[in-house]
């Protein structure tokens, strides 16, 4: 059965400035972040652009099923056509006129595999196992060689269903450095659970940033969800602790929290992030539920430093890719997936809200390894 437009509840507008938090309304912290008095950072012409205009995208109106998701496939294809270019295309040149597996192929294949941005320490992980089947005599042609490579790829990418959701509100931490796109990609998790008939309210506690607020109140009314905000420079855990009030008292069935994003070797903003998960806790045993950490495609091996910074501050739970277009280095997922345990949770293809997929590690091995067909599934 197609979609349907739900109507939107007759909320009032996002809330305005708060005024400054009452005495012992927000959990009393003495290790307040050093650099709360910081100057905010210059503005960049594209983090004060309002949100694009883009039409709604229905149920209905997308292809049957097995259509959508050859779609799917071809897009992510192409948004990983760098990486495909260096595996698939290095590969088909590595194989051509072979018919032996031995020990100069195998040499090359780690070559390979590295500069496709998936990393010395992955990369010998995977070398060690199909070095080992070479020697069970288990890969005896390119065939089986490239499917083998195929399903360690994909053992490597797997990971469990994410958590249950057994409380309400359902709170969400998402972290990550200036520019992978926070703000856009918590607008479309909103999306997703408005079309899911969720409530969500978005929580903008990148106080730092200027115009985070507003941009983020930008996007909470495209997608129909409430924002709780307070002026620029306030203490990002008063504004969660004030959001996830507000969550109570709405109803809210999911709570996105939108955090400050500057560079991760700073150790404030790490102690900030800490800060700011303690007073989820505390006001909402069990909260954050989930901490979801976002990367740029685009910045190959990078990306795995900021996961593992991330991880050791707040305990990050899943990984949201973005920025998947020509440029990507599509390899740095299985790095990070490798290297940090944690699982990949959705895909950001493209611009529009309906452009954040759950993660198909199938789907995203075929894709880069230059199959013509999604896999069966």
């Amino acid at each position: 059965m197609g979609w349907f437009r739900r109507k939107p509840k007759d909320h009032e507008g996002p809330p305005q400035d708060a005024a400054p938090v009452a005495e012992g309304q927000a959990p009393a912290e003495p290790e307040a972040p050093a650099d709360a008095a910081a100057p905010p950072e210059p503005v960049t012409a594209e983090e004060t652009q309002a949100a694009p205009e883009e039409d709604e995208i229905l149920l209905e109106d997308l292809a049957e099923p097995e259509e959508l998701r050859k779609g799917l496939f071809r897009r992510l294809r192409e948004r990983l056509g760098r990486t495909r270019q260096a595996l698939a295309g290095g590969l088909s040149r590595l194989f051509s006129g072979r018919r032996a597996v031995d020990d100069e192929l195998l040499d090359e294949l780690e070559e390979l595999l590295i500069t496709a941005d998936l990393g010395v320490d992955t990369t010998m992980g995977l070398m060690a196992t199909l070095r080992e089947r070479v020697r069970r005599r288990e890969l005896g042609d390119m065939d089986r060689l490239k499917a083998v490579l195929h399903e360690e790829m994909v053992r490597l990418l797997s990971a469990p269903p994410p958590p249950a959701r057994d409380a309400s509100p359902w709170v969400v931490l998402l972290v990550g450095v200036n520019g992978v796109g926070k703000t856009t990609t918590i607008a479309k998790l909103a999306h997703r659970e408005r079309r899911a008939g969720r409530e969500p309210l978005l929580v903008a506690a990148d106080t730092f940033r200027a115009a985070a607020a507003e941009q983020l109140e930008i996007w909470g009314g495209r997608v129909g969800a409430q924002v709780v905000r307070q002026q620029h420079g306030a203490d990002p855990a008063a504004v969660v602790f004030d959001g996830l009030s507000a969550a109570l008292a709405r109803q809210a069935d999911t709570v996105f929290i939108d955090t400050a994003g500057r560079l991760h070797t700073k150790v404030n903003l790490m102690e900030e992030l800490k800060k700011i998960h303690r007073t989820a806790a505390k006001k909402l045993p069990g909260a954050p539920h989930e901490v979801l950490l976002i990367l740029d495609a685009t910045t190959g091996q990078n990306a795995l430093s900021q996961a593992r910074l991330f991880q050791e501050a707040v305990g990050v739970t899943g990984i949201i890719l973005t920025k998947l277009d020509g440029t990507a280095k599509g390899g740095m997922a299985l790095a990070v997936a490798h290297e940090t345990g944690l699982p990949l949770r959705y895909l950001g293809v493209g611009e529009t809200l309906e452009d954040l997929r759950p993660f198909d590690a199938q789907a995203f091995v075929a894709a880069i390894l230059g199959e013509e067909e999604p896999p069966e599934g």
